[in-house]
């Protein structure tokens, strides 16, 4: 099995009117056409902003330099000028301490990945195909324009025969309760974490914080709720609930609980990403409601950071960046994933035909938001030249899009359709082994949503190919619409902990 031929499978001829509305509606524009210049200036900010500690850099080693070159006349004749000018040396050294004071408090503590883990549901839930579409005409809700219209979606989706939907879809007829949905979430939240603990083993009482992302359930008491009833966690954690923020919430999730961590010292915090399918089916006819049907599947992760200094020595990852890319304030990029209710009452998430566009736009504002932070100083000056050279000029130059293999070893881009995967390799210019991870991750697991990400670096580490210092780059986008990236350093040669997802499959993907 090859390493694109186990995801692509793309259901033959006969697309029909219907598949060419989707696949031209999939497409991501390209990124060469434009590149808007307030979002270079934001991701220089960013690179301004850690000026001072960039320029401390030469003059320490101009200083070394200076020192090195010194003889003991040298050193004798600098001690003699320092006995006659007590008071300049105590001044200089009250500031050099003031300073240095200041720097150690108010620089960014370094937040550690000490592992992670996801969920990996039991075989019975599993739904291939012919019984997805079997039991979709059984409920007796799909129309045969319907079934069809989702068969032709699971051919084109790069889902494999293996992918999981939850215990209430398998009845017949479904059974979407709360009680089924709160089932759910139990057994992919405490899935993952009881493996979580088990691997790192971390005392429940020693959690500090706890941050737990959830689309489209959100029952009361909450999610994080229900995670310190199970585990007693201390009664003064910092437990936060994220809501209806799409696939990117784990991003958003993890950048939550690094600002936490440099806040509260010496502290874990655990972040759960998921999302809820029991009571999100849909059963209706509506075309952009029934796409999340064929796409979402049950999954889970739980990752567990530190700002321990001891816990380097045993943690796997640094959090190097997150760059986050919002553009809810546009009414089309607002609407585009949109829970609303059909014309015949039935609840469901409405996909735009505009989708593709709007995500393609705000991931162009990350990316060159990002550049400035990960790109050699090279690629940077290739990059800003060619588009002043567009400003000024007014040339018919194309804007020099930046190598961003050069900056990242690995990349887990979340896995939201084959459709996503082709068009980000595409105008990223990445090599079918970059957004391998991407397609595995659908093929096995289908679209688990923010936790997707997690999958895909599990997949990367069952493979064995990070080593020490490689740079991993999670890039996931949802609803509202954002786009958010985060970047990770490997501390170590990464291998894959136990009771992963890919433990018993790894072998079938070459």
């Amino acid at each position: 099995m090859n390493q694109r031929g186990v995801a692509t499978t793309n259901g033959g001829s006969g697309s029909g009117s219907v598949g060419v509305r989707i696949q031209q509606s999939r497409r991501l524009p390209d990124f060469l056409q434009s590149v808007n210049l307030k979002y270079v200036k934001l991701g220089y900010h960013y690179l301004i902003s850690n000026l001072l500690t960039l320029c401390f850099i030469p003059a320490i080693a101009a200083l070394s330099i200076q020192v090195s070159q010194m003889n003991l006349d040298d050193l004798r004749q600098l001690w003699l000028h320092l006995q006659y000018n007590l008071v300049s040396i105590i001044i200089c050294s009250a500031i050099l301490v003031f300073g240095l004071t200041v720097y150690i408090m108010t620089r960014p503590r370094p937040v550690y990945l000490v592992d992670y883990s996801c969920y990996r549901p039991p075989d019975h839930l599993k739904a291939p195909y012919g019984r997805f579409l079997e039991h979709s005409r059984l409920t007796g809700d799909f129309d045969e324009s319907s079934l069809e219209f989702q068969r032709k979606i699971l051919e084109r989706s790069g889902l494999g025969e293996e992918t999981y939907v939850p215990k209430a879809m398998h009845s017949i007829p479904p059974t979407p309760s709360m009680a089924a949905a709160r089932e759910e979430a139990e057994e992919v939240m405490f899935g993952a974490l009881d493996t979580l603990l088990r691997n790192t083993n971390v005392s429940p009482k020693d959690i500090g914080i706890l941050v737990v992302n959830c689309s489209l359930f959100n029952p009361t008491p909450s999610l994080s709720a229900m995670i310190v009833n199970k585990y007693k966690l201390r009664g003064n954690i910092r437990s936060f609930n994220l809501g209806g923020m799409g696939c990117s919430a784990g991003v958003i999730a993890v950048d939550l609980a690094k600002d936490l961590l440099q806040v509260h010292r010496n502290t874990y915090a655990v972040v759960v990403s998921t999302e809820n399918i029991t009571q999100n089916w849909y059963f209706g006819n509506s075309k952009s409601m029934l796409i999340p049907n064929c796409l979402f599947r049950v999954g889970g992760s739980a990752v567990l950071l530190s700002n321990k200094s001891n816990d380097r020595r045993r943690a796997k990852y640094k959090l190097i960046h997150v760059v986050r890319t919002h553009r809810g304030a546009d009414d089309k990029a607002f609407r585009c994933v949109y829970q609303e209710q059909d014309d015949a009452g039935k609840i469901g998430v409405s996909l735009s035909k505009d989708l593709m566009a709007i995500a393609g736009g705000a991931l162009k504002t990350n990316i060159t938001t990002l550049g400035p932070l990960v790109l050699p100083i090279s690629e940077q000056l290739l990059f800003f030249t060619t588009l002043v050279v567009k400003k000024l000029f007014n040339a018919s130059v194309k804007p020099y899009i930046p190598d961003f293999k050069l900056a990242f070893d690995h990349f887990c881009i979340h896995a939201g359709g084959r459709a996503v995967i082709d068009e980000l390799e595409k105008n990223l210019q990445l090599l079918p082994i970059h957004v391998e991870a991407s397609r595995m991750t659908l093929h096995r697991f289908g679209n688990t949503s923010s936790s997707s990400i997690w999958y895909e670096l599990a997949y990367i580490e069952a493979k064995g190919r990070i080593r020490n210092r490689n740079r991993i780059w999670q890039i996931a986008f949802g609803s509202g619409f954002k786009c958010n990236s985060a970047v990770w350093q490997a501390l170590r040669n990464v291998k894959p902990s136990s009771n992963g997802p890919w433990e018993d499959c790894i072998d079938k993907y070459r």
